[in-house]
């Protein structure tokens, strides 16, 4: 269909004849007629009839009319979506985050987006390090934020936001509670950590390693970190774990830190993109609040 012709039936509807028509459109006059009789036979459908001087619709005008109200209402609907769209004001966020921000940075973070940009929509996934990566780079998730070692990642853009300790935690009533020990005498305890793939885990096992010291053992394992914790305070075990997680509990003696010799290891907090890739506007204005954000923090 030629929707050129479509739009100048339309005005003429709209603004009551030819003459307005053609004023609005900043077209001719004859112009106008010529198009729309075209349009008129193009269709095999006469849409006006005179009444005189006057144009009146014809039945299949009218109904055509209906058609085209809506079709040209959607287009104003797309234009509107379009302009708000390379605003930042509306869109689709898919946002992936380890275990650390998405617990304990990402629903205040979050919020705050929010309450700026209603209409912005966001999915957030929470998952280990590995599959936080995967789904960036297999274009499930724009951006993945992340907790854990200063790690880098082939078609990963890095920028890093804050860092914080990472600590020794165990029950206040454990032998080791506020004191200071040697490495190998810390991984001789249970530990109570999250799965496989978990950057902290990774963390762990490698400093063991670094120091010749066989892996810890895991006496527990959960899928959370709420989880870890939670059975530490319960009385079990130790936990290696962010400063940021644990620094209420150690403030309120319902956790202890014990203070390992030669180990003094920081966690990164970073948001993450694809290498070479523009992130959506409404994805940008979240990645600059959250850096507005994490610029407190420090």
């Amino acid at each position: 269909m030629n929707l050129h012709g479509l739009r100048l039936f339309h005005a003429i509807v709209r603004y009551g004849g030819v003459t307005r028509a053609a004023e609005e459109l900043n077209i001719s006059q004859p112009a106008v007629s010529s198009q729309v009789k075209k349009f008129e036979r193009e269709l095999g459908i006469q849409l006006f009839a005179s009444e005189g001087r006057r144009l009146v619709l014809t039945d299949a005008g009218m109904q055509l009319t209906g058609y085209a109200e809506r079709l040209f209402m959607l287009e104003q609907d797309v234009e509107n979506f379009v302009q708000d769209f390379r605003a930042g004001k509306k869109g689709l966020i898919r946002l992936t985050a380890t275990y650390l921000p998405s617990n304990f940075l990402l629903p205040g973070w979050i919020a705050r987006f929010k309450q700026m940009h209603e209409d912005v929509e966001l999915v957030v996934s929470t998952t280990n390090t590995r599959m936080a990566f995967d789904q960036l780079l297999r274009y499930e998730a724009e951006i993945a934020v992340y907790g854990g070692s200063g790690i880098t990642h082939s078609g990963v853009h890095w920028d890093e936001l804050f860092e914080d300790e990472m600590w020794f935690v165990v029950h206040p009533d454990h032998p080791y509670a506020g004191k200071e020990i040697e490495l190998r005498e810390m991984v001789a305890e249970p530990f109570i950590m999250r799965e496989e793939g978990s950057a902290t885990r990774e963390r762990l096992v490698s400093l063991c390693t670094t120091n010749n010291l066989a892996a810890p053992r895991i006496a527990l394992q959960f899928n959370g970190l709420n989880e870890t914790i939670s059975a530490v305070k319960a009385g079990y075990g130790a936990n290696f774990i962010s400063s940021l997680v644990v620094k209420e509990d150690v403030q309120h003696g319902r956790l202890e830190r014990v203070f390992v010799r030669g180990v003094q290891l920081k966690n990164t907090v970073a948001v993450c993109t694809r290498a070479g890739e523009v992130l959506s506007p409404a994805a940008q204005h979240l990645v600059e609040l959250i850096r507005q954000e994490a610029s407190l923090m420090k």
